[in-house]
């Protein structure tokens, strides 16, 4: 099922586009991948909303402080696999909610589910340090 609603902190499946397949030209990414709705945006006049998501990885940050873990517990919790996963904060997509490269998670809600609050906590925190810094590229996806 798709999700409908936003549930800001709520890991879900996403088409994520790389800031560096957008560089290249690309519009669309090469898998889905579970995300996390960091946040509603805006709101355009017509009352859609804009989202920012961040993607999560297997691949460890090169600097570890432009990431976070996913703790193996809250993995497991999520349904997701087993391997390592990290929250990158560099970079994120932005786009119109539910928008086409939103992806059906087997469950009534279409989530994963959402992180601890502590750990989204920590993932607004560090990723407003690293956008204050100017070391966050947000790539804008379809209207």
């Amino acid at each position: 099922m798709l999700p409908t609603e936003i549930k800001v902190g709520h890991v879900f499946r996403y088409s994520y586009l790389w800031r560096w397949q957008h560089l290249e030209g690309r519009e669309e990414g090469d898998k889905d991948r579970p995300c996390l709705v960091l946040a509603l945006v805006a709101t355009l006049e017509d009352g859609t909303p804009v989202v920012r998501v961040l993607p999560i990885t297997h691949t460890p940050p090169s600097v570890a402080a432009e990431a976070i873990e996913l703790p193996a517990a809250t993995k497991r919790r999520l349904g997701l696999d087993d391997e390592r996963s990290w929250i990158v904060l560099t970079e994120s997509n932005r786009f119109v909610w539910p928008g086409p490269d939103i992806r059906a998670v087997e469950n009534e809600s279409g989530y994963y589910g959402p992180l601890p609050p502590a750990l989204f906590n920590e993932v607004k925190r560090r990723f407003v340090e690293l956008a204050r810094a100017q070391r966050h590229a947000a790539t804008p996806r379809s209207k």
